[in-house]
């Protein structure tokens, strides 16, 4: 199958036509000049969030770190020596019309790079209408593994792995390291859920343990009974939870049925500091003992500096992300020496190719480009390696656990499509 990252015709024309004027690198490398066209623009971004909405509590990481990565290239200079504005906003607010009618609006204002949806779904609902303006969107949290193959143009990329990346990882914990042999999943009816649901059945069987049984559920639903029932009456020793915040009732109603909270396994969508309260305001410490994954980065100096950054954040979930979409497309930027994303969508790819010069920050991957060196971005987040669907190859994982002391972090995994 032809890889769906081929610019279409009205893309590659109009990147022919803006060769002939702007000052790209022209040989084929990812060296950019930053010609006086490119330096004369100013680069505008836009995000796609949650400002609202039961995925709310990613709002924040999200803003705060695209909002530090322009900070971060604004000290060193600028996107071709323009400084970044301010960053446009839009709220997905977990709703699918809703999340469109922002991404027009983003759209409209004439931004030239979408960072976002974070939501899969909302991506879903939203990406033709970016995408299909030939406007770059890259997302630091969609883990949908369907998003690989949707029809963008070539212009939709993400810095989040993919959830078939992500659900072996979950399964390892679980059998490898836990010792778990029966595991039931529980899992929302959506793209998400579906996609996530399948990778982990498939490394737990790999693995040499068994799948006692499978769930699906509404994510709309406000009554759980008949999918607990169903998992707890074949007494998994495990039991793997994919949702959103909708499954802070799920475990609530799993720990009334007698499941102990070291039998619980969770994912991203449910990686909350303040899950505990969630569940149960009265008694917090009630899903003591919860293991799940997440996304991650195993990298205490951008927390440090995004803790400076924005010293009233608490969570940072996907913000290592957020922030090499950001990065990565202003050095795609760079690259092809032009704001206009046409001519720097073909350049997000190369920069993060292992034949070049690993670096890590937006000066220090500029600076090499205008030497006319190839380079290889070495993402906060770890290594990228955009595939050919705009894909990350690799991933970090953090493995996070609610004990006595809250939230905490048993360590990072890393994780490659190559293993």
């Amino acid at each position: 199958m032809a890889s769906k990252k081929v610019l279409g015709l009205t893309a590659a024309t109009a990147a022919l036509v803006m060769g002939l004027t702007a000052c790209g690198n022209g040989g084929g490398d990812n060296g950019g000049d930053g010609g006086d066209n490119g330096a004369a623009e100013e680069f505008n971004f836009g995000i796609l969030y949650p400002q609202t909405g039961a995925l709310a509590f990613l709002g924040p990481p999200q803003i705060s770190a695209a909002k530090y990565a322009i900070d971060e290239i604004n000290a060193a200079g600028g996107i071709l020596g323009t400084e970044v504005p301010a960053i446009t906003e839009g709220d997905e607010a977990g709703d699918s019309a809703q999340a469109n009618e922002a991404a027009n609006s983003l759209v409209s204002s004439g931004v030239n790079a979408v960072i976002g949806a974070a939501a899969s779904g909302m991506t879903q609902a939203s990406y033709d209408t970016i995408t299909s303006a030939e406007t770059v969107q890259c997302s630091g949290s969609n883990t949908a593994p369907d998003l690989t193959n949707i029809d963008d143009g070539g212009y939709y990329f993400r810095t989040a792995p993919s959830d078939l990346l992500s659900g072996p990882v979950l399964a390892r914990q679980m059998v490898e390291e836990d010792g778990h042999v029966d595991i039931a999943i529980i899992a929302r009816a959506d793209d998400y859920g579906d996609g996530y649901l399948g990778a982990v059945e498939a490394e737990v069987e790999a693995l040499g343990a068994s799948v006692t049984t499978t769930e699906t559920y509404d994510p709309d639903s406000t009554n759980f009974d008949s999918v607990v029932n169903s998992v707890t009456s074949e007494d998994p020793d495990a039991i793997a939870l994919i949702s959103f915040q909708e499954g802070a009732q799920v475990i609530a109603e799993l720990i009334e049925a007698g499941v102990e909270g070291d039998q619980l396994y969770i994912t991203d969508g449910l990686n909350d500091p303040e899950l505990g309260k969630t569940v149960n305001e009265d008694d917090p410490d009630v899903i003591n003992g919860i293991t799940g994954v997440a996304p991650g980065a195993d990298n205490p100096e951008f927390n440090e500096g995004l803790r400076e950054f924005d010293p009233e954040l608490e969570v940072f979930q996907f913000s290592p992300q957020v922030f090499d979409c950001v990065t990565a497309i202003a050095l795609a930027a760079e690259s092809a020496g032009s704001v206009e994303a046409s001519d720097y969508v073909e350049h997000l790819p190369e920069i993060s190719r292992p034949e070049g010069t690993e670096c890590s920050s937006f000066e220090e991957c500029r600076d090499l480009l205008e030497q006319d060196e190839a380079i290889d971005f070495q993402g906060t987040s770890g290594n990228i390696d955009f595939d050919d669907n705009g894909d990350p190859t690799s991933a970090t994982f953090q493995v996070f656990h609610f004990g006595e002391e809250g939230h905490e972090t048993l360590g990072f995994q890393e994780y490659s499509v190559n293993e």
